[in-house]
């Protein structure tokens, strides 16, 4: 059978190996899918040594998504304009690298919660690898404003400023510090891509940025209702969301991208889900 794998460190709490055979079974797909810890300075040894036993390719989590990117010969726009990648897969000498992160989101947000992005405005938290990789396809989606939101205003107006110089943005994409926050309005959808749920850390936002009939949606999946979820509920937010559909949508486009057949994501999310209280 096709071998594949989700490489990362740590990768023990990754769920990607119950979502691929899932997919698999539900598709009727004959694969195998595993789990594989590279040392934190050994990654392009351990993707060789999986190519060279015949795997046919990987997804890729943290630490090592900028690495996937710079270890493919072939990648993506969407890659390239992330700076990562998050999938690969291999043909003979040529590997090809996309991210699909953002795209996961989009069609999360869109798709399963029925929360239009176009003519909306949107906030992301954060301007680090999450939210670099989100903002492209967020932009494709047509919001009337997307602003970047992050404790160092420097670090997001940099990344603001990058895709201005590739001609993204310009006139809707705009960035600035936690301080900033209370001149800029209401948004319709925020969307948490720090790590601050991880640790259980409240995000300096006043109640203002949030709306009653909008969406709070973490990026962090499988810790219920997160510090910044209880945030959005105590502001009034009507639609409140974790990243489980975000993982899933993620995995169900590199699983399309490999096999030419995308699983219905639905059942995938339904036993992944726990509960936001």
């Amino acid at each position: 059978m096709d071998r594949y794998a989700v490489i990362g460190h740590p990768i023990g709490h990754s769920q990607s190996p119950r979502i691929h055979t899932l997919f698999a079974q539900a598709t009727g797909q004959a694969l195998t899918y595993t789990a594989i810890e590279a040392p934190l300075d050994g990654f392009a040894a351990t993707v060789d040594a999986f190519r060279a036993a015949g795997g046919r390719g990987v997804n890729v989590t943290l630490p090592f998504k900028v690495e996937a990117c710079a270890y493919a010969n072939d990648v993506s726009e969407r890659a390239r304009i992330a700076g990562a990648a998050n999938a690969l897969a291999f043909d003979g000498p040529r590997c090809r690298a996309e991210n699909f992160d953002g795209i996961g989101l989009v069609r999360d947000i869109t798709a399963n919660l029925g929360q239009p992005i176009a003519g909306r405005r949107v906030l992301v938290l954060g301007a680090g690898g999450a939210a670099r990789g989100a903002l492209q396809p967020l932009l494709a989606a047509g919001p009337e404003r997307l602003f970047v939101a992050n404790r160092s205003a420097d670090k997001a107006h940099e990344l603001v400023q990058s895709f201005h110089a590739l001609g993204l943005g310009r006139g809707v994409l705009a960035a600035g510090g936690w301080a900033d926050l209370p001149a800029t309005g209401a948004f319709d959808i925020v969307i948490n891509a720090t790590s601050a749920s991880l640790t259980a850390d409240a995000l300096p936002l006043p109640a203002g940025v949030f709306v009653r009939d909008g969406l709070a949606y973490d990026m962090v999946y499988g810790k219920g209702l997160t510090p910044f979820l209880r945030q959005a509920r105590e502001a009034g937010v009507g639609h409140l969301a974790d990243g489980v559909g975000m993982l899933v949508e993620q995995a169900a486009e590199a699983f399309a991208w490999w096999r030419g057949v995308r699983p219905d994501t639905r059942p995938v999310i339904d036993q992944l889900s726990v509960p936001l209280t």
